[in-house]
């Protein structure tokens, strides 16, 4: 699924290969720049950990991106 962006990435993967999504995890409140674990937390992980839907997060994220 190239160009898709999906839960089981890594946050620095997102961002790494789509700089708009930054402004999408910065809505969410995820600093994920600064983050130590945004190299190997996948975004379900991250999400969990900071009680957001993973589903909402991963469409707006592809939303960014379209």
């Amino acid at each position: 699924m190239a160009g898709t962006i999906t839960k089981d990435m890594t946050f620095f993967e997102v961002m790494r290969m789509y700089p708009d999504a930054v402004a999408v995890l910065q809505k969410y409140n995820l600093g994920c720049i600064g983050c130590m674990g945004a190299q190997n937390e996948s975004l379900e992980q991250g999400a969990n950990a900071h009680s957001i839907d993973v589903e909402a997060l991963v469409k707006d994220l592809n939303a960014a991106i379209a």
